[in-house]
């Protein structure tokens, strides 16, 4: 295909990566992670996010607290802090990478090499980032599905659920393996043009010429 170029698939891969970046950046501080609304009072609804917890009623909005201590926090939402954060820093470091490596940005002019082995880093980043993305995710939604379906609770406890953040989660993630995934292509794509044209008058081809020139006679 015509559009399916070398410098294309580059810049595919790096408006991918951005998307799943931004995504991934804006997940990380939404307080959506956890939504739970209570039979009893069904005018009040609690949030849940990384960072605060938030409480929305109609008589006064929307009011949100972060957590005091650190320490009191779940062993799932520290861990899921620590690789939110990752993910976001390696997912910047891979845009930096890539976009050094681009074809037609004045940087690393001459060195073909170094522009590969930039586009490879930003894949690699990449694909960590979306790794670091994903598994916060997956751990909390395994958490409250746990807890949900958990017989020792009372029925008329509230349980958590799934927030709009950890739809959005998933989706950055997914986005930042795909972007990571894009690199990759383009740089086999980038190998497959560079390859050397075959030489139409090597001793093989020269030597097969004459065999077919032979036959035709005999």
């Amino acid at each position: 295909m015509v559009f399916l170029t070398v410098k294309m698939m580059q810049r595919t891969a790096l408006f991918v990566t951005l998307g799943g970046l931004v995504t991934s950046l804006v997940t990380t501080f939404l307080p959506l992670w956890k939504t739970m609304n209570s039979d009893l009072n069904e005018v009040e609804n609690w949030y849940s996010g990384l960072w605060h917890m938030c409480l929305y009623t109609e008589e006064v909005g929307v009011q949100c607290k972060a957590y005091e201590n650190m320490l009191w926090l779940p062993m799932d939402l520290q861990i899921s802090r620590v690789l939110m954060l990752v993910s976001v820093s390696t997912g910047s470091l891979a845009l930096l990478a890539a976009f050094a490596g681009l074809e037609g940005v004045e940087m690393c002019v001459g060195q073909p090499s170094l522009k590969r082995r930039l586009l490879v880093l930003g894949g690699v980043l990449s694909w960590v980032s979306g790794v670091t993305t994903l598994a916060p995710v997956s751990i909390l939604a395994y958490t409250m599905v746990v807890e949900f379906w958990d017989q020792g609770f009372p029925d008329v406890m509230p349980r958590w659920e799934y927030g709009e953040a950890m739809f959005s989660g998933w989706f950055g993630g997914l986005a930042l393996v795909i972007g990571g995934t894009l690199f990759f292509v383009a740089v086999c794509m980038g190998d497959f043009d560079e390859r050397p044209p075959s030489v139409p008058n090597s001793p093989q081809v020269k030597h097969r010429t004459k065999h077919y020139l032979k036959t035709e006679v005999l």
